[in-house]
């Protein structure tokens, strides 16, 4: 399957670890340039599907990637602190397909991204890499080095739960808003402790859920 590709343009170095952590563990193949001129030889280069374009870099401003990557030819994200309507028409009215200001949630930035390479490309990575685990999202199914695992439907979303949220400590309260099924039947507290220890059991040393004690659990 096709991966995205997505440049970066951001000079905040703390923002742009976090931006390419969660977007390379989605799957897609990030460039990250700290600069326009950073930018503008990556664009010459290669091609990308997106573009997220902080709007003030040191040497200029996010718009001039947009006009050196032409019309219709990649999918712009605009970051910026300024959250000025004349500045967001503008940069819908040249093209962009969206404007997140600063500060901005991740998992609102990601399902933006997603949104976008859907709409424009017809495509997005579906595979989440999860220690020796890979996850198809698009079809729900489960493989540890290409041998398929029967995960029941609240297994499977337990361990998507984990997967987006990689690294993260989640406390038991957070894993159950995440487990409605359905029918909208809620998972009780006594019965997440059974979940995780089947899908452990599933799984193997193929994914290490730790216990963090008096706080919850973590995936790394």
């Amino acid at each position: 399957m096709k991966k995205n590709r997505i440049l970066l343009l951001e000079d905040d170095t703390m923002i742009a670890g976090g931006l390419i952590y969660a977007l390379e563990q989605e799957g897609y193949v990030v460039s990250h340039a700290k600069t326009i001129e950073e930018g503008k030889v990556m664009i010459r280069d290669e091609a990308f599907d997106l573009a997220i374009l902080d709007m003030q870099l040191p040497d200029g401003v996010g718009t001039e990637i947009q006009v050196a990557l032409g019309p219709a030819q990649t999918a712009i994200i605009f970051l910026t602190v300024v959250d000025d309507e004349g500045n967001i028409v503008k940069a819908f009215e040249e093209g962009a397909s969206d404007y997140i200001t600063k500060p901005f949630r991740l998992r609102e930035l990601m399902a933006r991204v997603k949104r976008i390479l859907l709409s424009t490309t017809g495509t997005e990575t579906t595979y989440i890499q999860l220690g020796d685990v890979k996850i198809d999202t698009e079809a729900a199914k489960v493989q540890i080095r290409d041998e398929l695992i029967d995960l029941t439907a609240l297994e499977y979303k337990l361990l998507l739960t984990f997967a987006t949220n990689k690294g993260r400590i989640l406390t038991r309260e957070q894993i159950l808003d995440n487990l409605w099924d359905a029918s909208g039947n809620f998972v009780e507290d006594n019965t997440l402790t059974v979940y995780i220890k089947r899908l452990r059991g599933k799984l193997g040393d193929a994914l290490d859920i730790k216990t963090v004690r008096g706080l919850g659990y973590r995936v790394d």
